[in-house]
């Protein structure tokens, strides 16, 4: 890490992450004159950036692919007067205004409203071929991909809620769904399970784990998994067209820890209806906070309410000091003071 003398930076705006939620944030703060900093993170563009076909994106009648979609927002947020910077926080200081911020390059930031918008990641199983095929039949979202699988087989990783839910929902396109969990009994809520036992479309496999995902190159598409045993340690394979990685997401939120409020998993708490956490000036956004939807464009419209939070905070305290000098000159003219 390289040190740096220089005095620190200020900002009105500091935005830290670059997925939809945080270039959404900078448009709105660069619109509103506030002159946004946003710093890119370890992954400029966020999840986004390795997803291939996007559908569901409004405003895009063809599928579009998600990296190109994260390049216009990042053009537009520039576009209208955003300072984008390719570093990567390291260390934030909440604990009085402006906040300090300091990133890896060892340049300094002091902001005034801070909007952390640092997303989440997909767990993985950390398999050579999972990595292989991302993209190209391998997802860790249902809502996002499930469209691509009508009339196909899929299987499904998990055990949890996540995995349930995700294998559901995929009941709506594939032609059969197999439920894949390395123990003999699920975590998720029982209501949940019971739904998942009553399908027809719905096979699980206990005690197996996703040894190798299967597949071709040319094309580029999976053909099947090679389970494990848990116990036994034997393999066997079943054919497929897609898998799901549900086995959960953990949230950009480390920085924060003992700072903010947040959950067991570390999804950061925001008070109802809003972007602003407990801290006056610090808000959140996208999937940093976000355990449920974690979709591209509910991120963007969390962007879009902390920036105006953030505006709306600002544009109340420059009129209360406005205020404040007005009434100390008014009373400088009639020898108060």
């Amino acid at each position: 890490m390289s040190t740096s003398s220089a005095e620190p930076r200020r900002t009105r705006c500091l935005i830290v992450g670059s997925g939809p939620a945080g270039y959404t944030a900078a448009v709105y703060a660069a619109r509103a004159l506030l002159q946004p900093v946003l710093i890119a993170g370890l992954a400029p563009g966020g999840q986004l950036t390795i997803t291939t076909d996007v559908e569901n994106y409004p405003g895009f009648a063809e599928v579009i692919q998600g990296p190109w979609l994260m390049e216009q927002m990042r053009a537009q947020a520039e576009a209208v007067g955003t300072e984008l910077v390719n570093d990567i926080v390291t260390a934030a200081d909440l604990s009085g205004r402006p906040f300090r911020v300091t990133c890896d390059s060892g340049e300094v930031w002091l902001a005034e409203t801070l909007i952390i918008a640092t997303g989440a990641q997909a767990k993985w199983l950390g398999l050579p071929s999972e990595q292989q095929f991302q993209g190209f039949g391998v997802s860790a979202c249902a809502t996002c991909d499930g469209f691509f699988y009508r009339g196909k087989q899929v299987v499904v990783a998990g055990g949890g809620n996540t995995a349930v839910e995700e294998a559901l929902f995929l009941t709506n396109f594939a032609s059969k769904v197999t439920l894949v969990h390395r123990r003999d009994e699920l975590r998720a809520e029982r209501i949940l399970q019971e739904r998942l036992f009553a399908h027809p479309k719905i096979e699980v496999v206990w005690d197996h784990a996703i040894d190798e995902v299967l597949g071709t190159t040319e094309p580029m598409g999976v053909t099947g998994v090679r389970l494990k045993h848990a116990k036994s340690g034997e393999t066997r394979e079943i054919g497929c067209d897609g898998l799901f990685v549900a086995i959960g997401h953990a949230p950009a939120s480390e920085l924060f820890k003992g700072q903010l409020a947040m959950d067991a998993a570390g999804y950061l708490h925001v008070k109802a209806g809003s972007a602003a956490t407990e801290i006056q000036g610090v808000y959140a956004a996208g999937d940093v906070t976000d355990d449920v939807y974690r979709q591209a464009v509910t991120a963007a419209g969390m962007g879009c309410m902390a920036a105006l939070e953030a505006v709306r905070f600002l544009a109340e305290e420059d009129h209360h000091a406005a205020h404040k000098r007005l009434t100390h000159h008014e009373a400088e003219k009639i020898g108060v003071w």
